[in-house]
């Protein structure tokens, strides 16, 4: 694959935004892909950063390996399996514009209630049966139109989550469904030869942006934090519902 200079800058900005991300800022990943997409087609964008975030993915385990929500994970783990599977089975039939329209109803209708109405504050117990339902949710989306993170976030948000445990468990729930989705995509060739070339040469600036992104995480007040996270989500889903339309 060849890139310009100005490809390859927009290349690493995309990285550098997927490390961030990993480091535990939700805000910037939103813009990876369509920063990539400048210079190519969104599904080759896609492709090409998987590896990209997979790799990063290690990086932000490690630097959160001591801050999650295991009963959470437990609950999201295998409902975002499913939603990949049925992501892989229904490829072909699934309009990836009509899947991302729906999670960007769902999400701006969330978040401008979180707005309106911000009792967010009242934590509720992670239950298996919205999780599973978010969660399958979760990883369907993610599959199909790379917009797993707000169906996500309409589960956890009112879970009452720390700014850290938050982060932390975002992380790691996106990084085993990154994983996972390296076999399909591969099947499906989403990952060529080319691709995988200058993932490899991206995968530095990302890890690095990774560290930065811990320790910004680390430094935002907390009520900050989740505000930003919310006025993310409703960014997040208006840029989808305006794709759909």
């Amino acid at each position: 694959m060849e890139l310009s200079v100005a490809g390859w800058a927009l290349a690493i900005l995309a990285a550098v935004l997927v490390g961030l991300s990993k480091g535990g800022l939700p805000v910037v990943s939103m813009l990876a892909v369509p920063v990539l997409a400048q210079v190519m087609s969104p599904v080759t964008a896609a492709g090409l950063l998987l590896p990209v975030y997979v790799v990063s993915d290690a990086f932000g385990v490690w630097a959160w390996r001591k801050a999650f929500n295991a009963r959470v994970l437990a609950i999201m783990v295998p409902a975002t399996t499913i939603g990949v599977g049925l992501g892989w089975a229904t490829a072909s039939m699934v309009s990836e514009r009509m899947v991302g329209g729906l999670v960007g109803l769902i999400g701006t209708l969330f978040a401008l209630n979180a707005i309106l109405r911000p009792r967010l504050s009242n934590a509720r117990d992670p239950r298996v049966g919205p999780g599973l339902f978010w969660g399958t949710i979760t990883g369907f989306t993610s599959f199909v139109s790379h917009s797993g993170g707000p169906p996500w976030q309409v589960y956890a948000l009112p879970l009452g989550m720390d700014k850290l445990m938050f982060a932390g468990t975002s992380t790691i729930l996106f990084a085993w469904v990154n994983a996972i989705k390296i076999v399909p995509y591969y099947a499906l060739g989403q990952l060529s030869a080319e691709n995988l070339r200058v993932a490899a040469l991206l995968m530095l600036p990302a890890s690095l942006a990774v560290l930065a992104g811990v320790k910004l995480t680390r430094v935002i007040p907390q009520v900050l934090f989740f505000r930003v996270v919310v006025w993310a989500l409703l960014a997040m889903s208006l840029k989808l519902l305006w794709q759909a339309l």
